[in-house]
């Protein structure tokens, strides 16, 4: 569309009821400034001064499984005895059953 003549340009935006050649300029206020804000990130392990081996910047290794804090499970102390439930737990409903195979018509 750049080579076209400005005669050639003048009918096609003539026949197309627009500009065409609006979209090929630059528009600035799309483009990014060359200054760039710092970026904002938060605070990780790895921003420490002091003590940043490789091997410690990844955070992944810094965790450690959870700390059982309270049990579901109330302990035993020393010298007692264990109680045992006297119900069964609770089911979800009734077990299925496969109902019988027909036995006058054939199995298909």
């Amino acid at each position: 569309m750049a080579t076209a003549t400005k005669i050639i340009q003048g009918i096609r935006n003539l026949l197309a009821g627009r500009d065409l050649q609006t979209k090929l300029q630059l528009r600035y206020e799309e483009i990014a400034k060359r200054t760039q804000p710092p970026p904002k990130l938060p605070v990780g392990p790895s921003h420490k001064y002091a003590h940043n081996y490789y091997c410690s910047r990844d955070g992944r290794r810094e965790s450690v499984p959870a700390t059982v804090i309270m049990s579901a499970q109330k302990a035993l102390t020393a010298g007692s005895q264990a109680q045992v439930p006297g119900k069964p737990p609770v089911t979800p409903g009734a077990v299925y059953k496969e109902p019988a195979l027909s036995t006058d018509q054939p199995y298909l």
